[in-house]
């Protein structure tokens, strides 16, 4: 019987070879498959599945530590009791963009990233056992794009001592193996760091003759930058490889070096891999190299900004002069400026007086409004501030009134509503009589949009005006005022120019309508700033584009209300509607502090990022932890943090636990969240645990959380 059993496993080798490869897939310039040098599985008996890349040329993928893009994942789906390892990945090298310049770690051509499997000592009845692997990668040339598959593999199951190996697998993935970092015992390593470098000497024990070639680390740490080329240089018997740490490192003060040494001729005379594993303590003391290296830094001393030599301020004024000219054309100011133009179009024609005067009015408006930032500026330094161009654009308050009143100004443009024509500067009849607030406010908004652009020539001149002294420094304002309004002026003055531009007509509306796309970009370019401004508050950003549409609801209930000739009673409501509206948007819109709820000046909400080690390291501590994956896309996400999270019993509780706040934000794709989850069983958010102190297993909490489930999980994670 046992025989016939070998001679049946003999005749169906055929398809048992088969069985372990799965079918390729190509996305973009990199084709996956899994493969195994196992054609059959026994209980118990670890084996290995592969997973092969195949890049199109000139195309990369990354590795574990990617210095930029993200590295290959996979994600398992298989049989209860199957264990995973983790991806065993070759030594990389490093890889560049067109220009030569380096972007990262990583792989091209064709790679196999093991994976060691181990089945359990029973399998199910099934006689073959499929196993599937999401993967996840990016792929990289001058452009970047991401890939993702679903791949699965299966393989028939065979008696204890009665496995067959794939003869296709086998050499590629040994050969995979042996390439793979080892650790080399023919090597005494030792590492140490400063606060800007790390060092790490190789010292080859007795007997070790090997000399290796063309050193190059990689960190699995992110502690040294990998764009950094290192040194090596050889002191007595000894390679030293002096690395620079990365100003991005997550921790500054690390315990350890981890990475990657590669040698271009291996670690040894007999041995095919050229990958030394570097995982060693850092060293107290500072390497000898550092020591008897002599010092080239000069002393930091900080003195005053010496003003410009004689001769230069001309030339000074002269650049900010040109650098206003040219921000007419920037594209912060150009919105603006167009519904300028088109006043001039609108005035062609008639009082010449009237149009010089209006074109005076708006000079005035762009040299009081520059004045007026200048002197800010001066105050605000002479009281010790740091400052720079823009400083107004720190606020997140005067962003936040910007963009609402050029949402309100571009919807007014779109003919949403009317509004008396002076506070845009458009308009004939307002203009030729008593339009002048119209073009004064018009300047005043140029100025205002155009702080944050540096037209070309302009930065050098901002940048001595905020060193000069205070006459000096207004001058140079004055200059760079002068330049912005300067074409307006000459066209108000030689209204002949006029003529080059066309008549007024019903193109005007058009064009007016059409004005009003570029607000709406301005509008989102502060919407962008102010993102940024906001990041530490989840929900910050989504109130105020609440904000914004109260405030365009305003606009339109206006327009539709208030403006309805020959009722009375319809334009009160009209008005008292929109300034309703309008004052909603703007307290709902309105920048806040990032929410921290302190209870007794004894606890805070603060999310820390998550993390396996970071629960290890709580739990070491002896502190409960709250894990939230959550989404800015989940709105069930983002409706739990708002019932829980200002809940007075939850935050009681928090602060009675002293409970550490983690949160695995999966707004974009992140592999190690994309495993956590499907660790669990899940495949989306929101998805909340509760750990308490020494228990390795959490408390689930349902999907819509209320405060009374929060408490009643605390309470079962302390009694599990």
């Amino acid at each position: 019987m046992k025989l016939l059993r070998h001679l049946l496993l003999l005749l169906m080798l055929p398809a048992l070879a088969r069985a372990t490869e799965s079918t390729s897939v190509k996305k973009g310039a990199v084709q996956v498959t899994l493969v195994s040098d196992a054609a059959t599985i026994e209980p118990g008996k670890a084996f290995t599945v592969a997973l092969r890349m195949q890049h199109d040329p000139h195309w990369h993928s990354y590795w574990i530590a990617p210095g930029t893009g993200f590295p290959t994942a996979l994600t398992w789906t298989m049989p209860e009791g199957f264990k995973t390892g983790a991806i065993q990945w070759p030594t990389p090298h490093t890889v560049k963009d067109a220009s030569g310049k380096i972007t990262g770690n990583g792989y091209e051509n064709e790679v196999y990233l093991l994976v060691e499997i181990t089945p359990p000592e029973k399998f199910a009845p099934d006689p073959n056992i499929k196993l599937q692997a999401a993967v996840e990668w990016l792929m990289c040339q001058e452009v970047c794009m991401p890939g993702d598959a679903k791949l699965k593999i299966i393989f028939p199951i065979a008696p204890s001592g009665t496995g067959t190996s794939d003869p296709r697998w086998v050499q590629p993935l040994n050969d995979t193996r042996a390439k793979l970092p080892q650790s080399n015992s023919g090597w005494e390593v030792t590492a140490s760091h400063t606060a800007t470098g790390a060092t790490l000497r190789l010292t080859p024990k007795p007997g070790t003759m090997h000399q290796p070639a063309e050193l190059q680390y990689f960190a699995a740490d992110a502690f040294t930058d990998y764009a950094k080329p290192v040194i090596v240089t050889r002191e007595n018997n000894s390679w030293v490889i002096q690395m620079e740490i990365d100003a991005a490192a997550p921790d500054k003060n690390p315990a350890r070096l981890s990475g990657v040494l590669a040698s271009a001729n291996g670690w040894s005379a007999d041995s095919g891999y050229n990958g030394l594993v570097i995982d060693v303590p850092f060293s107290p003391e500072v390497s000898p190299v550092e020591k008897s290296a002599p010092s080239t830094a000069s002393p930091v001393v900080t003195k005053p900004v010496p003003p410009p030599a004689p001769g230069s301020l001309p030339a000074t004024l002269l650049l900010a002069f040109v650098g206003g000219l040219i921000l007419n054309l920037m594209p912060c100011v150009f919105p603006v400026l167009g519904i300028k133009i088109l006043g001039f179009v609108n005035q062609s024609g008639h009082d010449r007086r009237k149009i010089t005067l209006h074109g005076l009015v708006f000079a005035s408006g762009v040299l009081l409004s520059f004045w007026i930032l200048a002197g800010a500026l001066l105050v605000l330094r002479a009281g010790g501030s740091q400052l720079g161009w823009g400083f107004q654009l720190q606020s997140p308050a005067f962003v936040f009134a910007m963009a609402v009143f050029l949402l309100v100004f571009a919807l007014n443009l779109s003919g949403l509503f009317e509004i008396g024509l002076a506070a845009t500067g458009v308009g004939g009849k307002l203009q030729m009589k008593d339009g002048f607030a119209g073009s004064f406010f018009t300047g005043a908004l140029a100025v205002l949009v155009a702080t944050p652009c540096s037209a070309p020539f302009l930065a050098p001149a901002l940048g001595a005006a905020l060193s000069l002294p205070a006459f000096q420094s207004l001058l140079v304002f004055t200059a760079i005022a002068i330049g912005l309004a300067l074409p307006y002026l000459l066209l108000s003055i030689f209204p002949q120019a006029l003529r080059v531009l066309p008549r007024p007509g019903a193109w005007m509306e058009t064009f007016k309508q059409f004005m009003a796309f570029p607000l709406y970009a301005t509008v989102g370019w502060l919407l962008w700033v102010l993102a940024g401004q906001t990041k530490d508050d989840d929900n910050a950003l989504l109130l105020i584009a609440f904000g914004f549409v109260l405030v365009a609801m305003a606009a339109w209930a206006y327009g539709r209300f208030a403006q309805a000739w020959g009722k009375p009673g319809k334009q009160l409501f009209g008005r008292i509607f929109a300034a309703l509206l309008l004052a909603g948007g703007l307290y709902t819109g309105w920048p806040k502090e990032a929410v921290v709820a302190p209870i007794d000046g004894s606890y805070q909400i603060i999310w820390e990022k998550w993390s396996p080690e970071a629960i290890t390291a709580a739990q070491a501590a002896g502190k409960f932890v709250y894990v939230d994956f959550t989404a800015r896309w989940c709105a069930t996400c983002q409706t739990n943090k708002a019932a829980v999270f200002h809940s007075d019993e939850v935050l009681a509780k928090l602060n009675e636990k002293n409970v550490v706040l983690l949160r695995g934000d999966w707004t974009n794709r992140d592999p190690k969240i994309t495993a956590e989850l499907a660790r669990w069983n899940r495949s989306a958010v929101p998805f909340n645990l509760i750990y308490a102190p020494g228990k390795s297993t959490p408390v689930i909490l349902p999907e819509l959380l209320t405060p009374g489930k929060v408490i009643d999980a605390f309470a079962q994670a302390a009694a599990k």
